[in-house]
């Protein structure tokens, strides 16, 4: 039942999550100057938001989770948690996250976390998901904060760099969930869920996954382009792109089943080790 409850979290994708809003703090404190409280108290706080988040988001797609192939073992879709217990669950997760960030860290990050769990889990899950193909494209701001809530649970204050974060990983969204789109393909026809290969077709699809990644590596340089990181990360970067756009070049050109998902993978790896340079780039 633990493993389940634990399931329910999406623990893997709160740890990437948390590890975006962990460098935001480490960069919006000067070298050596992040409180310990803040660190610890406002990593718990985030993580729990997002915690929260991704019951309520099995809660709702429970019955099309249970007619994918990728997430019909998911503890609710598969009935081994009751609707009940993941709801008192998601509660229990919201609540220690708003007082947490409230009371020890600041309200504003309290109130920005309470609108992007708000904006992933009603917006994007209830509404957007089943309603049209850009959903990723529209519901992905919501996704995108935890590096402004790290950002602000040090600062107080929503400022340009920790805005420049939620970019990145704002257009980094597309690319990474529409090669999974395309892997998946036969899931979401299945489950009438209108991601873009299934209403517009594989062509686009994977254009639009190469645009996409165009616009993510222009987005990669702000942070250097403001001084706000420095030629450690420029130069990092930079490799990390062209290895990412030679995946999305091969979705694009290549029909083979296999690069839709391998791209998809090494999304991931990506944006941990982008962040990571950010943050080694702040402390050389």
């Amino acid at each position: 039942m633990l493993r389940d409850y634990l399931e329910l979290c999406k623990p893997r994708v709160v740890a990437l999550m948390a590890l975006t809003a962990i460098v935001a703090m480490f960069l919006a404190a000067p070298p050596g100057e992040l409180p310990w409280k803040i660190l610890v108290l406002g990593t718990f706080g985030i993580s729990c938001a997002a915690c929260s988040g991704g019951v309520i988001n099995q809660l709702i797609d429970r019955h099309i989770d249970a007619l994918m192939a990728r997430t019909k073992r998911r503890p609710l879709a598969a009935g081994r948690v009751h609707p009940w217990q993941a709801w008192l669950l998601a509660g229990i997760l919201l609540v220690v996250s708003m007082l947490l960030l409230a009371k020890w860290v600041n309200l504003t990050v309290a109130i920005l976390s309470f609108l992007a769990l708000v904006g992933y889990a009603g917006i994007y899950t209830l509404l957007l998901k089943r309603a049209t193909p850009q959903n990723i494209v529209i519901g992905g701001l919501a996704g995108a904060m935890p590096p402004l809530l790290g950002w602000t649970a040090v600062t107080g204050r929503v400022e340009a760099p920790g805005v420049l974060l939620v970019l990145i990983i704002y257009t980094w969204t597309p690319p990474h969930f529409w090669a999974l789109a395309i892997h998946r393909y036969s899931d979401y026809a299945k489950a009438n869920i209108p991601m873009l290969p299934v209403t517009h077709g594989m062509a686009l699809t994977r254009l639009n996954i190469l645009l996409y990644t165009l616009l993510m590596i222009a987005a990669t340089y702000l942070p250097f382009i403001i001084n706000a990181s420095g030629l450690i990360y420029c130069l990092g970067v930079t490799i990390l792109n062209g290895i990412f756009l030679a995946y999305t070049v091969g979705v694009y050109r290549n029909k083979n089943p296999r690069y839709p998902y391998a791209t998809f993978r090494f999304s991931i790896i990506y944006l941990m080790l982008l962040f990571l340079l950010l943050l080694t780039d702040h402390f050389i």
